[in-house]
């Protein structure tokens, strides 16, 4: 096998499965007592050059070889071209921070909360216009978005797990509106939006990209050929400072290898363990697309390359979700998810969260742990609530 370049528009990456992408992609060239694995490097100031351009990096709030690395192997996954942040919500951020005043912006009815209050602080600030959408309705989507700015999906969302006919949008969104797609649930192993005309996608990597709960760092990636949005988001990045640093980097990278292990198993697992929530009597709905009769089901089998690993249900109400989740041993109380470990939250319990999300709805994250293990606790907890 020919060695692999390392650069994002390699097309060596573009002839792998994805899972070999996730195992190849942001190595060190292969020479003679090279490192297998790229160094962490530590480092706020390099060795200048009269001539700045001759610099590749100039300062640490400019690049470091570790996030480079990380965002060679994000964008050969998505097929595209990376930059890393501190955080999901800095990166969400530098892409807003593209939008004009007076803005006309389409976001989910239902999408994670931080994104929705960044979004209507900056509509009060710089008079946005802001339209809310069905994002499973084509329909309601395209029609928001005539005369929009930005058209930011989820999908799935987060956390009542709908999806969006990515590939019907992308073929119809207005050329003018630029495409945004958070891929944080779906991961580029389940689907590439980029592939389906999205402009930008954007990754919350504390969750699944990483996937062992011990990092925060957010990531967007853009078209191969889009150099232009690319260097905005890169300025918007320097300017504000939201780097990631390069532990944080190098972990992200590390759990990227076993990605494809990770969700293959939580999948596996959500699958079985949604078709048995739904026949217990305590549960009210089941939002999962792996399931025939959900809402979303039809477009994910179409669209996607599987379910995914997360699952809400709906219980009667606050309280007996709170006890359900106190009821529960091996699964964690936890806000984050797409870590190795099973965890769960009711979302309502935050006070920013959307009123459009059931006080009763449990978002729950499937680990890696045996299915058995996991039913079995989740049964005798449904089962205390009789």
């Amino acid at each position: 096998m020919t060695k692999p370049p390392h650069h994002p528009d390699s097309s060596f990456h573009a002839r792998l499965h994805p899972e070999t992408v996730a195992v190849t992609a942001g190595r060190p060239e292969r020479v003679v007592d090279a490192p297998l694995n790229p160094p962490v490097i530590f480092a706020s100031t390099y060795i200048g050059a009269h001539d700045v351009s001759a610099a590749e990096i100039g300062y640490g709030r400019y690049g470091n070889p570790t996030w480079q690395a990380l965002e060679l192997a994000i964008g050969a996954l998505e097929g595209g071209r990376a930059l890393t942040f501190a955080s999901g919500m800095a990166a969400a951020h530098a892409v807003l921070e593209l939008m004009p005043p007076k803005a006309v912006v389409v976001i989910p009815r239902n999408c994670y909360l931080g994104v929705a209050d960044a979004i209507d602080r900056r509509a009060a600030k710089y008079a946005w216009q802001v339209r809310r959408i069905n994002v499973a309705d084509t329909r309601q989507v395209l029609s928001a978005a005539e005369g929009a700015d930005l058209v930011w999906i989820e999908s799935p969302t987060n956390p009542t797990i709908e999806v969006a006919d990515l590939p019907a949008l992308g073929e119809n969104l207005p050329d003018t509106s630029l495409f945004v797609v958070d891929n944080t649930f779906a991961t580029p192993l389940l689907q590439r939006p980029l592939e389906c005309g999205a402009d930008i996608v954007l990754h919350s990597a504390t969750k699944l990209l990483s996937g062992h709960s011990d990092v925060l760092l957010g990531a967007v990636v853009t078209t191969a050929d889009d150099a232009q949005t690319l260097e905005a988001l890169d300025a918007v990045r320097r300017s504000f400072g939201a780097a990631p640093g390069p532990m944080e980097a190098y972990l992200a990278l590390r759990g990227i290898r076993t990605l494809p292990l990770r969700l293959r198993q939580a999948q596996a697992s959500a699958q079985i363990l949604a078709e048995r929530l739904v026949s217990h009597k305590q549960v009210q709905r089941v939002r999962f697309p792996g399931l025939s009769d959900d809402p979303g089901h039809d477009v994910a089998q179409r669209t996607m390359w599987g379910f995914g690993s997360l699952i809400s249900i709906d219980l009667a109400d606050a309280k007996s979700a709170e006890r359900f989740i106190d009821g529960c041993s091996l699964w964690g109380f936890a806000t984050s998810l797409g870590g190795v470990e099973s965890t769960m939250e009711r979302r309502r319990r935050w006070g920013g969260e959307l009123l459009s999300v059931p006080e009763g709805l449990v978002r729950m994250s499937v680990g890696i742990e045996h299915v058995e293990d996991l039913w079995a606790d989740l049964e005798q907890a449904l089962d205390q609530l009789s």
